[in-house]
C-alpha cells in the first residue's frame, strides 16, 4: 500500500504530522515510505479531493473522510475530546488498520 501526507505550504502541523504518521505506521508494524505531497493550487486540491492540511492518505484514500468541500485550508481533527491540528496516534492507527487489506 502507498502512503502520502498531503499538506499546504507553511502548514504549522506538517513536520509533526509526518512524525506522527511514521510512529503510527511503525506501531502497526508497517514498514513503508511516506510520500509528502505539497498542494499549491485550488485545482490540485479539487483534483485530489483534498480536505485540508495535513491529510493522511493510504492507498489513495483519505484515512479521515470528510464531507467538507475540497480546498487549500488547514484541517482540524477530533483528538482526545477536543479539536486539534492532528489526530491522536491511537485514531491514526485505528484508521490505518481499517484501510489495510485483510488477508
Amino acid at each position: 500500500m502507498t502512503y502520502e501526507l498531503r499538506v499546504i505550504p507553511d502548514c504549522a502541523n506538517s513536520i509533526a504530522a509526518l512524525e506522527l504518521f511514521r510512529r503510527a505506521l511503525a506501531a502497526e508494524s508497517t514498514a513503508a515510505d511516506i510520500r509528502v505531497v505539497e498542494l499549491r493550487s485550488e485545482e490540485q486540491a479539487h483534483s485530489l479531493n483534498f480536505h485540508g492540511s495535513p491529510s493522511f492518505i493510504a492507498g489513495d484514500h483519505d484515512l479521515f473522510p470528510s464531507t467538507t468541500a475540497p480546498g487549500l485550508t488547514c484541517r482540524v481533527y477530533w483528538a482526545e475530546a477536543r479539536l486539534a491540528g492532528l489526530p491522536s496516534q491511537k485514531d491514526l492507527q485505528t484508521a490505518l488498520r481499517s484501510a489495510s487489506p485483510t488477508p
